[in-house]
């Protein structure tokens, strides 16, 4: 008996499985709340020049409201507003009578600072260490540099929780996180503060690739998809958190306090967390093993399907003689179709990743209020996943991943031909193009998990979520290229979705597919699960 076989005799997504996932939620939920931190942490309020240094010795100007000095010591833009980056060295009294001047007569850079607009937000980045105008790339760089941090952390908790277990590791990723969170709401500085954001990134990387492999690994062939829908809501419900943790914590240091707050309940039901017995077999520890199985039956009510199943038969169901072999990221180019798996999702992850953040980490790009355009984006992800598990089951994991990225590239195509001052119909083509790509998101998660060996599956989700986090780490800074051409930054968003959905049908099919539990099961040809019901 093998023991995906095992696992469906016992009910490969019954209770046991149902409070797994719900423990890992608490933890999970908290992932969104980091990684789209920035749409709120980092805003940019509206801003112009501090103009106190104009009141100076200047009676008719310290007489004027607060819209006359505006109008008098600030230039305007072309479309008729406000300068955010430049003042006049002296007040054009002239301008708050309507013959306003351009931003280039006369006018400096801003000399005494900026004034900020606290309606929306009480205090971000941007007005902590005024991290606009010429420093607007030192707050692009606090997401690309929490992201770096991300990269870094997958493939050290890929590798060490393929070598001692995926419960040790994801305390570890429990614990530095929120120590990391809570010293970066702290930050005294903003060299401080992004040093943190870097630990914090690479220690939410554990959560990240950990939990769900953790969770996959426990259920059977016929529950995959299901499971793999259901943890992946947890992302939808960070989202939602995310909105309403914002609108209701307008104040940075809080909001980073409150994201991070539910892992200190993950912490406390990390007791309960089971180990993988599946990788505890492969480790040969098959006592432990059979230990985790019974609990499992028993919670399941299904102790008497395995009453004589015992550890040496669970070594046996897993058909590998892998001894005490350590396993490393070298492995995953071991053959030519680890080779092939390795290469292709590395890249599709890349794309994956990058034109997700692309857009959601512009929501202020579309005229609405940010906490509307987040909230609208949160909620179209529900009814796209229940399609995407419907999609998964009649269309395979290839043409789904590969369908969602092309169709996400066409909808970025289209939205560079709409004017801005449709606001309308550009939200409703970018939540689209936001829904596909969170649906090939969701995809890919589950995709790698059935993809990679179970004895370096861990490695194969620290490899795929190192590329994932390069693409998500310059996804910001592809903004910056709006300066050069306004339009670049949707261009290369579209070519690399395009690009990455075609090379997503490169990959093997996994649909009802036996999870490979060695490098070499993915040389033999692995028959469904209705191949071996015939």
């Amino acid at each position: 008996m093998k023991f995906d076989d095992i696992l469906s005799e016992i009910n490969g997504f019954g209770k046991f499985q149902i409070m797994l996932v719900l423990m890992q939620m608490l933890s999970r939920i908290t992932l969104p709340c980091h990684f789209l931190l920035n749409n709120f942490m980092a805003a940019v309020p509206d801003h112009h020049c501090n103009l106190t240094s104009l009141d100076d010795g200047d009676a008719v100007f310290r007489s004027l409201t607060a819209e006359q000095k505006v109008a008098a010591g600030i230039p305007t833009e072309k479309h008729g507003s406000p300068s955010s980056c430049r003042m006049y060295v002296q007040p054009r009294y002239q301008n708050y009578s309507g013959n306003s001047s351009s931003e280039d007569e006369g006018s400096v850079h801003c000399q005494n600072g900026w004034v900020y607009d606290n309606s929306t937000f009480k205090s971000t980045l941007a007005t902590e260490w005024d991290l606009v105008c010429s420093r607007k790339g030192m707050n692009k760089a606090t997401a690309t540099i929490f992201f770096i941090g991300v990269m870094a952390g997958a493939p050290l908790f890929g590798f060490f929780s393929d070598r001692y277990g995926r419960r040790p590791l994801l305390l570890v990723s429990y614990v530095t996180t929120i120590v990391f969170a809570a010293l970066s709401a702290f930050s005294t500085s903003y060299v401080m503060f992004v040093i943190m954001r870097f630990f914090t990134g690479m220690s939410l990387a554990g959560i990240t690739i950990i939990s769900i492999v953790l969770n996959v690994e426990w259920c059977s062939i016929e529950h995959r998809t299901f499971a793999g829908i259901i943890i992946s809501l947890d992302w939808t419900i960070g989202n939602w958190l995310l909105v309403g943790e914002a609108y209701l914590v307008n104040e940075w240091r809080m909001l980073v306090l409150t994201a991070t707050s539910p892992l200190i309940l993950a912490l406390i039901c990390w007791r309960w967390l089971p180990e993988s017995a599946r990788w505890l077999l492969v480790k040969g520890r098959a006592d432990a093993a059979h230990r985790y199985i019974m609990k499992c039956a028993e919670m399941n009510n299904r102790t008497k399907c395995v009453a004589s199943v015992t550890p040496t038969a669970l070594l046996e169901s897993v058909q590998t003689k892998m001894g005490e072999k350590k396993y490393s990221f070298v492995d995953l180019f071991k053959t030519s179709n680890i080779r092939k798996i390795s290469v292709c999702s590395g890249i599709v992850w890349y794309g994956v990743a990058f034109t997700y953040y692309g857009i959601s980490l512009n929501i202020t790009g579309f005229g609405l209020n940010p906490y509307l355009t987040q909230f609208i984006f949160a909620f179209i992800e529900m009814p796209m996943k229940i399609g995407v598990y419907f999609s998964l089951n009649k269309m395979g994991r290839r043409n789904c991943q590969s369908g969602s990225l092309l169709l996400t590239g066409l909808c970025l195509f289209i939205n560079m031909f709409v004017a801005k001052e449709l606001w309308g119909i550009r939200t409703t083509v970018a939540v689209l193009g936001k829904a596909l790509s969170e649906a090939s998101f969701t995809i890919m998660y589950l995709y790698t998990t059935e993809l990679y060996p179970t004895v370096v599956r861990q490695n194969g989700l620290g490899y795929t979520a190192f590329f994932a986090r390069l693409g998500v780490s310059i996804a910001p800074l592809v903004m910056l290229l709006e300066d050069v051409w306004h339009l670049l930054p949707q261009v290369t968003y579209c070519a690399m979705a395009l690009g990455c959905g075609l090379l997503a049908a490169l990959l093997p099919e996994t649909l009802n597919v036996r999870l490979p539990e060695v490098i070499e099961d993915l040389d033999n040809p692995r028959p469904t699960r209705n191949e071996e019901l015939q």
